[in-house]
């Protein structure tokens, strides 16, 4: 378990800095979403199943539709 944390930890890390450099706003949107998606995961390990879900719906849900909206409105790739 311990293990599993750690690797979920350095994916978040990962994510983190692939969303700050990546210059197609379409990825950095679908890699938020990724890092959203384990975020809940790590706070279903942590035990608190109602933050998870929180951060599974908001995170990844709703924040990614919206930002996929607005995407679609504007420009896809960054100057």
């Amino acid at each position: 378990m311990e293990l599993l944390n750690v690797i979920l930890v350095i994916f978040l890390i990962l994510c983190a800095i692939a969303v700050e450099r990546t210059k197609d706003l379409l990825s950095a949107v679908i890699i938020f979403a990724a890092y959203s998606l384990v975020m809940a995961v790590l706070w279903l390990l942590l035990r608190s199943p109602d933050v998870a879900m929180t951060e599974a719906a908001i995170g990844a849900g709703v924040t990614t539709i919206m930002f996929i909206a607005v995407i679609s409105r504007t420009r896809r790739m960054e100057k």
